[in-house]
């Protein structure tokens, strides 16, 4: 038998080779019939209409026909983001438009059976539902992650390392998965449990430096494990290849501004960790069995949960905590031009999350199909879910 030898590129990376801080952000869309609102096997034909076109390089497909994924280009701003993601949102509900479909974005669909979701046609996927079965074949879920450009390797490690105390607040605000299968799952965040089934999902371990992540994803990739680290899907991971920290843990957001506002605190948040990093402060100590406790918390109950505080190990409500991260990054959000957009994280703190939304609408419909519409409303650009109050 052959031995498997690790890559000699395993190290390469571009941290650094752009400007620090610059985002981008990632959002997977729900395909849906223009009539019944059930999801629909239609990726092939969006990828069709995009090709050659303006918007052929931020389009790409995921693991079922029923959904796509639209990204942002890399934006110097948060700002720039913003208009980005309103541009990219227009153009899809008009593609999906054209061909009898509508669009919605939430954690999960509130009705949908996975059982009737076709696997896109693409070996990586296929290759993926030979190795993980069951648990890649239930995972109908809905993501919106941000990438945020770091100077070098070992930073975006301790950054990281360093985020993994937020995680519960960014899963708190973004929760917007409270529906699966036709039912209240009785979770802010369902999507969580769902993918918790993925092998290296979850909160990343902790790391002393880029070469031992290397090295790690080496010895997966060496033993046959992975293809590569994209294979790995931690709520928060190094992507060597763009040069940035991705922040996976957020939930698919209805709103737009949600989902600007989010981007805004998880850019500023990375701001003031690389200032305290480079000013040799402490970060934070937190356990990784209270960041697993806060993170679960904040999936079930949201943004009316107690965690532990990971500062000083007493009991906090999470909107309390966010407010006090909101205090911290406030400064690098305005010297990122981004204070307007994080203002949004004040709004959803006093409105509720997309998950309050979501049920609000089900107090006043009793109906999955119904609340599939208000989402599908509500993803268009300016459009707003009743809020919970």
């Amino acid at each position: 038998m052959a031995r498997l030898v690790a890559p000699v590129d395993v190290l390469e990376h571009r941290f650094g080779a752009g400007a620090p801080l610059t985002v981008g952000v990632e959002e997977e869309y729900m395909l849906l019939d223009g009539e019944t609102l059930d999801l629909v096997q239609r990726v092939e034909s969006i990828l069709r209409a995009e090709r050659d076109g303006d918007f052929a390089e931020l389009v790409a497909p995921e693991l079922f026909e029923s959904l796509v994924e639209f990204h942002t280009p890399v934006c110097k701003t948060v700002a720039e983001v913003g208009q980005q993601l309103r541009r990219v949102r227009a153009h899809a509900l008009a593609t999906a438009a054209a061909q009898g479909l509508l669009l919605g974005c939430a954690g999960t669909h509130p009705f949908s059976l996975f059982e009737r979701q076709a696997i896109t046609d693409r070996e990586r996927y296929h290759a993926l539902v030979d190795v993980l079965q069951y648990a890649a074949r239930r995972e109908l879920i809905f993501g919106f992650h941000v990438h945020v450009a770091v100077e070098d390797a070992d930073l975006a490690i301790r950054m990281m390392n360093a985020l993994q105390p937020h995680l519960c607040e960014l899963v708190a605000l973004s929760a917007s998965s409270p529906f699966w299968r036709g039912e209240d799952t009785g979770f802010a965040a369902c999507r969580h449990l769902i993918f918790s089934a993925f092998p290296r999902s979850g909160p990343s371990p902790h790391f002393g430096s880029y070469a031992e992540f290397a090295s790690v994803v080496g010895k997966l990739v060496a033993s046959g494990c992975i293809e590569d680290y994209t294979r790995i899907w931690w709520d928060v991971r190094p992507h060597p290849r763009f040069g940035t920290i991705e922040v996976r843990v957020m939930d698919a957001l209805t709103r737009v501004e949600d989902a600007i506002a989010l981007a805004a605190y998880v850019q500023a948040l990375v701001a003031q960790l690389v200032e305290a990093d480079r000013a040799g402060e402490r970060m934070v100590d937190s356990h990784p069995v209270v960041n697993h406790e806060n993170r679960w918390r904040a999936a079930r109950y949201g943004l009316r949960t107690i965690v532990i505080d990971p500062h000083h190990g007493g009991p906090i409500p999470i909107a309390e905590l966010i407010e006090r991260t909101l205090e911290h990054i406030a400064p690098h959000a305005r010297a990122l031009g981004a204070a307007e957009s994080l203002d949004g994280i004040g709004r959803i703190l006093t409105d509720g999350n997309g998950a309050d939304a979501q049920r609000a609408v089900f107090r006043q419909t009793g109906d999955t199909v119904e609340l599939t519409r208000a989402i599908v409303a509500t993803t268009a650009p300016g459009s707003g879910l009743p809020t919970a109050t």
